[in-house]
């Protein structure tokens, strides 16, 4: 199992960043597929058409998402996002913890490409 951190810096507000991560109409607008998502602890959400599926653990506006990804050979892959204010934007710290090994380097191009890189493009 493996761990991943990353900053990225969008050019939008706290409350736009934290809004597009965690509203259903936003997440299908920027990802272009469909998506399930009710930011409430507990529930579960899926990302891409279901590529990627879990549950909330922890929502705290504007400032932090905790979600369990569940994958096929481990439950335990917790991704943390916090959300601070920059002065181009919002900065978004990013911790992918117990990333299955044959999984890490897909999923590390995902977070920059597909996820963040999609969101940015959101913003422009």
């Amino acid at each position: 199992m493996k761990e991943l951190k990353r900053y990225y810096t969008l050019k939008a507000e706290p409350k736009d960043v934290f809004n597009a991560l965690t509203n259903q109409r936003m997440l299908e607008i920027w990802t272009g597929e469909s998506a399930v998502m009710d930011p409430v602890p507990g529930k579960e959400f899926s990302l891409w058409d279901g590529s990627i599926v879990g549950v909330i653990l922890e929502i705290e506006e504007n400032k932090k998402i905790v979600q369990q990804w569940f994958f096929d050979e481990a439950d335990e892959s917790i991704v943390t996002m916090k959300i601070h204010k920059h002065k181009k934007g919002t900065s978004v710290e990013l911790v992918h913890t117990n990333i299955p090994d044959a999984a890490f380097e897909n999923i590390s191009e995902g977070w920059d490409e597909d996820y963040f890189g999609a969101l940015n493009e959101l913003f422009i």
